[in-house]
């Protein structure tokens, strides 16, 4: 059981690499499909709406479907039509071609993120300790393979339709060769560890189980929308206010990216120790200090330490909120991460077009008051993490398999 569990927590981390991989192989040949199919950056930005909606709705049907019939069918399903799909934008010729070679990839991106996290649920599950954390950091991970791939491949002289479509056939044999290490069997509901066995407060209503696992999802929108702001302003915001060149303003984004891949690397530990609730509250709180930092410092160097704290501090609230969507209900586990990873999408998309239509009334700078707002608002309603199935630090945790 030991070893099987240990193998299933390693294609765990092999699928979330793939998932970071393949939307980073999109993401770095952006400028070529925009050269190639003749599209404005306007329209661009309209036409990555359908990736986004696609991803939605990816989410909203792979979740039940996970419940249903277990990861074992769905993740590497969902891998496999990712890893195919990629390949759809590169040879795309005109906008109509593009915003349907989106949706499609962005329907299968979404089945395998908000499937992968659900077996990553029940893998958390059965190990009764806290791991999640660590699976979103090596998500990450694959945005910088996926870079270092793109430019080895340019280098090469390699099109990117070509490695677009090696990437994906890639995929294709990675997510095909991690199936048999994946958890076998659809969680019962029966059969899950009692509340005084996990460390959970006494399961709440079915009613109140529903309206808990929306508000987790409304917090998953406000923290991920900071995250999508951040992700698009952050170098602007070093470039355009306080006047940084180019190529220092590029290192804020790493900055924040960075701190917040270092800071998931050590959530989990974290989390063992104090408890879930503990890590949303005081991370939201870090988030907080760093983004009012970034929006009132008039130094660069402020602003450097104001988005390292914003990205720590962000680190571990997205995977706290999947877990304990997750942990709700272990039978219903796709489904309730579904809604919470979809809303929590609306909000990566909208974060930088809210930022954007802000700028029209006040400065850059003084926009980020918004998401200062948003972590305030996330910390006090930290509390949610209480009830439910959220799990407790781990001295107070049954001694399950490790």
């Amino acid at each position: 059981m030991e070893r099987s569990l240990r193998a299933a927590r390693v294609a765990t981390y092999v699928y979330f690499v793939l998932c970071g991989t393949l939307m980073g192989a999109w993401v770095v040949h952006i400028p070529a499909v925009e050269e190639r199919v003749g599209v404005s950056h306007a329209a661009l930005g309209g036409l990555l709406v359908l990736l986004g909606l696609g991803a939605f709705a990816g989410m909203q049907v792979a979740g039940p479907l996970a419940d249903r019939f277990g990861a074992r069918v769905v993740v590497p399903a969902s891998g496999v039509l990712c890893g195919a799909s990629l390949i759809l934008p590169g040879l795309a010729r005109d906008p109509w071609t593009l915003a349907g070679a989106l949706f499609v990839f962005g329907f299968c991106n979404g089945c395998l993120d908000v499937s992968m996290n659900a077996h990553a649920v029940h893998v958390e599950k059965a190990y009764g300790r806290p791991v999640m954390s660590g699976f979103h950091a090596t998500f990450s991970v694959g945005g910088v393979v996926a870079a270092l791939v793109a430019a080895g491949a340019a280098s090469a002289g390699l099109t990117p339709v070509a490695t677009m479509a090696a990437m994906g056939a890639v995929g294709i044999v990675v997510a095909l060769a991690s199936i048999r290490a994946l958890l076998p069997t659809v969680p019962d509901a029966e059969s899950s560890d009692s509340p005084a066995e996990t460390g959970a407060s006494p399961a709440v209503a079915p009613g109140g189980a529903k309206g808990r696992i929306w508000l987790l999802a409304v917090l998953a929108l406000m923290v991920m929308l900071c995250e999508g702001a951040a992700n698009d302003w952050s170098a602007l915001h070093l470039k355009d206010v306080l006047g940084a060149p180019a190529g220092t303003a590029a290192f804020a984004y790493g900055t924040f990216a960075a701190a917040m891949t270092i800071g998931r690397l050590l959530a989990d530990r974290l989390v063992a120790r104090f408890g879930s609730m503990a890590i949303l509250r005081h991370g939201a709180a870090m988030a907080a200090v760093g983004i009012t930092l970034v929006a009132l410092g008039p130094w660069i160097w402020a602003a450097f330490i104001g988005w390292a704290l914003f990205g720590l501090g962000l680190s571990g609230t997205v995977p706290q909120l999947f877990s304990a969507a997750g942990h709700a209900d272990p039978a219903a586990a796709g489904a309730n991460v579904s809604r919470v990873a979809g809303l929590g999408y609306v909000g990566m998309l909208a974060g930088p077009a809210v930022i954007g239509w802000l700028t029209h009334l006040v400065a850059l700078n003084h926009a980020f008051v918004l998401l200062t707002l948003l972590c305030v608002t996330t910390a006090a309603a930290a509390g949610i993490l209480r009830t439910g199935s959220d799990r407790a630090p781990q001295n107070e945790m049954a001694t399950a398999t490790r």
